[in-house]
């Protein structure tokens, strides 16, 4: 056994789950209706699931004629089937928003989260223009063993955030805001430069990579306490 199966066009990891805890997940995007039909297929017969980010509406269309119940969620864009129709969640995981602009974002983590197993608080539109908005959940999002916080602009939220939790924090910046805040990027560097402690930084729109962190803290937290 070499761990993956060879196509034509891609190597399917299929000891990832093994190795890692996490089966192979698709990146949807730039691959043809053709490959991605072949690429659920196969995930899914190994796997008994399948799990994939940034698909297209023409994408699950394509897919829905070898996987009829497939899911797709036109927000996320996720597209998916299998494991959170039969994992009880685990733990708790708060997804925050600072605006309503940033739900996308917010919901291919918390969907990721809980494709993984993980029970998921979603928290939408609490950001600093409205502090008091956050601070009315706040005894709420403290219970969470981590938290997202999803912020474009000014990218301001999980700095906030960060200095009134005791568990770790994933900051996630979008590209929500107007010409200064350069697609995400000032809200990236913002994140990154926070002087709050415990927030750790992904990549610009990257929920699926905050999904997939604070599934593991949240893992580890529930494993701590058993």
């Amino acid at each position: 056994m070499n761990g993956f199966e060879e196509l034509d066009f891609a190597k399917l990891d299929t000891s990832r789950e093994e190795r890692t805890g996490f089966p192979e997940v698709v990146f949807c995007s730039g691959k043809t209706d053709e490959q991605l039909k072949e690429i659920y297929k196969r995930l899914l017969s190994e796997n008994g699931s399948v799990f994939g980010t940034r698909a297209l509406a023409s994408q699950y269309e394509a897919v829905k004629d070898v996987i009829p119940d497939i899911v797709y969620d036109k927000d996320s864009k996720v597209l998916y089937k299998g494991r959170g129709d039969f994992v009880s969640p685990i733990g708790k995981i708060a997804v925050v928003t600072a605006g309503t602009s940033d739900i996308p974002v917010a919901e291919e983590a918390a969907k990721t989260a809980e494709f993984f197993g993980g029970n998921v608080l979603r928290v939408y539109d609490v950001g600093v223009a409205g502090l008091h908005r956050l601070m009315a959940r706040m005894d709420e999002i403290r219970t969470a063993n981590v938290i997202v916080a999803v912020a474009g602009m000014e990218g301001a939220l999980p700095s906030v955030i960060g200095g009134l939790v005791k568990v770790p924090v994933i900051a996630v910046p979008t590209s929500v805001g107007y010409g200064a805040s350069f697609e995400g990027l000032t809200a990236l560097l913002s994140m990154m430069n926070s002087c709050a402690n415990g927030i750790s930084v992904v990549n610009i729109d990257n929920g699926y990579g905050a999904g997939y962190i604070a599934t593991q803290i949240n893992r580890l937290a529930v494993k701590g306490k058993e």
